[in-house]
């Protein structure tokens, strides 16, 4: 386990010649053990991607629902975990995965720091409440929803039509907010891994589209 900035504890794994490390912003209250985004880190890691899974508060915040919701607060503590990787030396091509409201506070750091990343993975997640961020965000976003989530479906198109960097919207038949549904969470696992593959770049890369 890894104490990161604001006393957030994190794990993190670094595969031999990985091509970039991947930051996790879990959603409504779960943390850096939630089995859903532990399942997608391993998947990633299987095909060599770095991870870092993390609680993004405190134990003395997370008795407060208010912060769930905080995606200013969630943001900065993705922007400073950004920060710590590269101050441990860890100087890859870097991307978030986001799911709930972990999705807006994942967009909203990517379109903070434009330069630095270069992929963003939403699951499940509720990206419309990145609000105006989304048109500045740069890094190529793939939105992943279940079919069977209705409400959050049309939320994930509204922002949708708001990003202006590459971006793709994936909708998993027959699967509702966690995925639960066999085989749902498995389609998760590829087109992630997919996604990152493709655009976790060397930085020297012509383009990250």
């Amino acid at each position: 386990m890894h104490i990161l900035p604001s006393g957030l504890s994190g794990t993190l794994s670094v595969p031999a010649a990985a091509p970039g490390l991947v930051l996790f912003a879990h959603g409504s209250g779960s943390s850096r053990l939630s089995p859903r985004n532990r399942a997608v880190a391993h998947a990633l890691n299987a095909h060599g991607i770095a991870t870092l899974l993390f609680d993004l508060l405190t134990p003395e915040e997370e008795p407060d629902r208010a912060n769930v919701f905080d995606v200013p607060l969630l943001a900065n503590r993705l922007v400073e975990a950004a920060r710590w990787t590269r101050d441990c030396g860890i100087a890859l091509p870097l991307g978030f995965f986001g799911a709930s409201t972990g999705a807006a506070a994942a967009l909203v750091a990517a379109a903070d720091m434009p330069d630095q990343i270069a992929a963003v993975v939403s699951r499940g997640g509720r990206p419309d409440l990145a609000g105006n961020a989304l048109e500045r965000v740069r890094a190529p976003t793939l939105l992943i929803v279940g079919g069977n989530d209705s409400g959050v479906i049309e939320l994930n198109e509204q922002a949708f039509a708001r990003l202006r960097a590459p971006k793709k919207l994936e909708i998993v038949a027959g699967a509702s907010h966690l995925f639960p549904e066999p085989g749902a969470l498995e389609a998760v696992m590829r087109l992630a891994t997919e996604w990152f593959a493709r655009h976790l770049a060397p930085r020297s890369s012509p383009s990250r589209a």
